[in-house]
């Protein structure tokens, strides 16, 4: 198959249908701010201790990440990628701690939530939630080369194919794709278990949806049920 059929030609664009090129890092920051709070709101056994070092790590790599890229998200250099990587993985480490910990008491049929179903929602809601800002997180950070990569070359390689790529009298012309629309991504796929109205063309990126829904599920079904049995 040739590069032409591969992805379909980048839109036309006139110069006043130009915009500014790179998206915000306030999302972002909003997104692991509050995973950073959830998570410090979770037991003890399920939190990383001490209690600060979430906060204080992803504090610091998102103050080095837009001191080297200030302002719009549109520097492309080796180390911001790293840092970049560095924080989504912790977020997705510390939280797999959690869920881990979680799962396995369940499972275990522990007595720390044996009459507090309330709880074990809020503890599995915590998981769930980071889970799902994890994902986003991933998902934005990888596709077409990451926020930077797609200031610059914005139609360049995408893993997901979004509606807006497809209906294009309904969209503008240089609409390209923000950190919202990939949480909105994550956040389906966790509710829905499937796509729905966003398509992955990179295998990479079909296997990272389905770990997403794999845990989600696990971490939804036995939470429920659990928190069930307990009630009852």
């Amino acid at each position: 198959m040739s590069a032409s059929q591969d992805a379909p030609d980048p839109p036309q664009v006139t110069p006043d249908q130009e915009a500014p090129r790179g998206e915000h890092w306030w999302p972002v920051v909003l997104a692991v701010a509050v995973v950073a709070t959830l998570h410090v709101t979770l037991p003890a056994r399920y939190r990383v201790d001490p209690s600060w070092v979430l906060p204080a790590a992803t504090g610091s790599l998102l103050a080095a990440l837009i001191i080297g890229d200030p302002g719009r998200i549109d520097r492309q250099k080796a180390w911001l990628r790293v840092v970049t990587q560095l924080l989504i993985g912790f977020i997705t480490v510390a939280n797999m701690f959690a869920g881990g910990h979680l799962v396995a008491d369940i499972l275990t049929d522990n007595s720390l939530f044996a009459n507090n179903a309330t709880g074990l929602l809020a503890t599995g809601g915590v998981v769930w939630v980071t889970n799902v800002v994890a994902f986003a997180l991933w998902y934005w950070s990888l596709d077409r080369g990451g926020a930077a990569a797609r200031a610059h070359r914005p139609y360049a390689n995408p893993a997901f194919v979004f509606p807006e790529m497809q209906y294009t009298d309904f969209a503008p012309a240089v609409w390209v794709p923000r950190f919202a629309d990939y949480l909105s991504l994550a956040f389906w796929t966790a509710t829905a278990f499937s796509p729905t109205d966003v398509s992955a063309v990179k295998r990479w990126a079909k296997l990272l949806m389905m770990a997403q829904a794999a845990l989600s599920l696990v971490v939804a079904t036995l939470v429920i049920a659990r928190a069930i049995n307990i009630l009852q």
